[in-house]
């Protein structure tokens, strides 16, 4: 027998053994051995052919009499090295009538891939869903007391300030608690202290760690309120922006046997005192922005990065709040005033700049430093929370917190018409009309108007006890 013929014999016993290595079911060869990354890439291909596979029943009846026998070959790796290439996936019942068994997958297989889809179908609901169902859940919960409509008084107010009236006593100590990131923010509050403190007013803002958690702030504020007591002897009147009047309000809720002749009143501004539909949808388990690691994203932003506690955002959620409230509540008889506000959401804002801090460029020559304002497009940012907001619920708000939201039961509630952002109370815009009145004499009309509340409730006591 000559070479050629030799190699014709070798390539028919080759080709023998295959068949009969595919007829005891084992895997296939690699079809590119010499090339490892096509290899791997035509494994992964098959294995997901052979998982989308395996999620559908599989009917064994052909009909031209025919069975399926390959389906098994499909569900296993095309590529491997144990077993030349098979060409033969469907077979005549009348070849080899023990081979011809059609393999269907099992019930757990297929239960898993219906499990699969009706989890992936309840996380697209959860996402869709988001906050509607607590939004204002406050106003809905039974036993809270009714709320008081306080605006037109604060205009008036208002209105009196921008005159050159101002009313508010030195006999105390005005307390300002900052929101959210506001360590990062230099100017957070210092222009209302800095009008205060030329009135003659004592005016302090809290020193407190913005990004922890609400009751390790809520302890801070009591020990600064009582420090500050037994410094002056002079009762402390609270202002609280976003995060800080939540934070404010816990103190005075979980410490008020401590404080109650020390806190003459409590003013929210733009405070979520329910929950934010914004920190809910962030936090929120359960739906498809689990796939992206969004709640990691935040730790990683809020933990490592700003230096914080994750358990600053997870607080203002409406889980954490309903429990939160469940188990402290503001007094009775602190005479508290609840300010929200609606972002104005034209096509105009989304050029709106905010000042949040000053850089202070080197002098060159004998001449003072040149200071130049730090500005970001924070207004446009928030004029598009607010439109998202109103379109997925409908419901208005300052970009952060909806007007809901921020309604504290019980309390003087103000909501003027005038459009504001929620970081309008705290930073100054670069396009602020100069005949509107600024932050910080709002600021001192919801002062004001607390101050008057407190009289207020005062007199009706003094009346009921006589």
């Amino acid at each position: 027998m000559d070479a050629t013929d030799t190699n014709k014999e070798e390539s028919r016993i080759g080709i023998t053994a295959n068949d009969d290595a595919m007829r005891n079911g084992q895997i296939t060869p690699p079809l590119v051995p010499s090339v490892p990354a096509l290899n791997g890439a035509a494994s992964y291909f098959a294995e997901t052919t052979s998982y989308l596979t395996s999620c559908f029943p599989v009917n064994s009846d052909i009909a031209d009499g025919t069975e399926v026998v390959g389906i098994k070959e499909l569900r296993e790796p095309l590529l491997s090295s144990n077993a030349p290439p098979s060409h033969d996936v469907i077979t005549r019942n009348s070849d080899r009538p023990q081979n011809n068994i059609a393999i269907v997958p099992s019930d757990q297989t297929s239960q898993s891939g219906i499990s699969m889809f009706q989890g992936l179908i309840e996380r697209v609901r959860k996402t869709v869903h988001g906050s509607s169902d607590d939004i204002g859940w406050l106003q809905r919960a039974p036993g809270m007391p009714p709320i008081e409509d306080g605006t037109e008084r604060f205009n008036n107010i208002l209105d009196n300030i921008m005159h050159g009236i101002h009313v508010l006593p030195n006999s105390m100590v005005y307390l300002l608690v900052p929101g959210l990131f506001s360590n990062h923010g230099p100017l957070y509050f210092t222009s209302t202290k800095a009008t205060f403190s030329k009135m003659g007013l004592t005016c302090h803002i809290a020193k407190i760690h913005s990004e922890a958690s609400v009751e390790k702030n809520a302890r801070e504020i009591k020990e600064y309120i009582e420090e500050v007591y037994w410094g002056s002897k002079k009762r402390v009147l609270l202002l609280g922006h976003s995060k800080g009047g939540v934070d404010a309000a816990a103190a005075l809720s979980m410490y008020w046997p401590d404080l109650r002749d020390k806190v003459a009143g409590l003013a929210l501004a733009q405070s979520p005192y329910g929950g934010s539909p914004i920190a809910s949808d962030i936090m929120r388990e359960g739906q498809i922005g689990d796939y992206f690691n969004v709640r990691k994203l935040m730790e990683i932003l809020i933990c490592k990065v700003i230096k914080g506690d994750l358990q600053s955002l997870e607080d203002l959620t409406y889980e954490k709040r309903k429990e939160f409230l469940r188990k402290h509540q503001l007094p009775k008889e602190l005479p508290v005033v609840s300010f929200h506000t609606e972002a104005n959401i034209s096509p105009a804002v989304l050029a709106t700049l905010s000042r949040v801090a000053h850089a202070e460029l080197p002098a060159f020559t004998n001449s003072a430093a040149t200071v130049l304002p730090v500005v970001v497009p924070l207004g446009a940012t928030l004029a598009a929370c607010a439109q998202l907001l109103q379109t997925r619920y409908g419901e208005k708000s300052d970009g952060l917190v909806t007007c809901r939201d921020a309604e504290v039961p019980g309390s003087v509630v103000v909501h003027p018409k005038r459009k504001l952002d929620h970081a309008w109370m705290v930073y100054s815009s670069t396009n602020d009309d100069p005949l509107e009145p600024d932050a910080s004499q709002v600021c001192e009309a919801l002062l004001t108007l607390v101050v008057e509340v407190g009289l207020r409730n005062k007199h009706y006591l003094s009346v009921k006890q006589e």
